[in-house]
């Protein structure tokens, strides 16, 4: 089977040859890329610690050179490399996003995952405002973040096969290489999605993981308030205004 990573470069590799990257910029928050046909798309600025003012060894220049020399950078083993490549996928994928129903409740999303009074959610990374919608709607809720330190790993896996009846993984287990590991302990019946802005809502890449139903991201709008946004190392809350949050259901659903 092929990686996540040969499924999204191979998705998206006809677009990139086709354009150019005209700007590319790396926030503390997020990460930004536009494309030479003005598409814009986002992901999660991912580094683990800062050691020194040089973050990237290899520094090459993308802009001005076609997209496909940053997309194959998808398959680095750096997660800021990988944080580059993620949005440039989602700049590819701007323009088939755009007619997408609006989801900001989330309404989409909890409906795709089937989510009731007393369903078991399992989630990867902590989304404070996903938990308070899901536990009032009745449900119960795991979390695993290790950044916060919440959850531990092998009991969060066991429930995760055994207990979970849904989950909802952050899209950032691309771009630490946990997304493959995490989906080997699902059981084959979960209904799972992949959400936040750095989401790659590119159905076709996640064929070989059948148990993943949506897929949860972000459809910028407006480019110049959230690019300005990103130089300023603003979060989520801040590009949502000029954004569109949007489902896209993966199959029948």
């Amino acid at each position: 089977m092929k990686s996540i990573y040969h499924h999204l470069f191979d998705a998206l590799s006809d677009k990139a040859g086709q354009v150019h990257i005209d700007y590319l910029c790396l926030g503390l928050g997020y990460t930004a890329v536009v494309t030479s046909q003005g598409d814009l798309g986002l992901a999660y600025t991912y580094f683990d610690h800062k050691t020194g003012c040089t973050l990237i060894r290899d520094y090459q220049d993308f802009e001005g050179r076609t997209a496909t020399d940053l997309l194959a950078l998808i398959h680095s083993a750096a997660p800021l490399e990988k944080s580059m490549a993620l949005a440039l996928i989602n700049a590819l994928c701007l323009p088939d996003l755009i007619s997408l129903s609006p989801d900001r409740g989330n309404d989409i999303l909890f409906d795709c995952l089937g989510i009731a009074p007393a369903s078991k959610v399992a989630m990867v990374g902590f989304f404070k405002p996903l938990v308070s919608l899901l536990r009032s709607r009745g449900a119960e809720v795991e979390v695993l973040d290790e950044f916060r330190s919440m959850g531990q790993k092998e009991l969060f896996y066991e429930k995760l096969g055994r207990w979970a009846e849904a989950a909802i993984i952050t899209s950032t287990s691309l771009l630490n290489n946990s997304f493959e590991e995490i989906a080997t302990h699902m059981a084959t019946d979960v209904r799972a999605a992949l959400v936040g802005p750095s989401t790659p809502m590119v159905a076709e890449a996640f064929s070989d993981w059948p148990m993943i139903k949506a897929l949860a991201g972000t459809v910028p709008l407006e480019n110049e308030p959230i690019l300005k946004a990103v130089r300023h190392g603003l979060g989520t809350p801040y590009l949502h205004k000029y954004s569109k949050k949007a489902t896209l259901v993966l199959g029948s659903g």
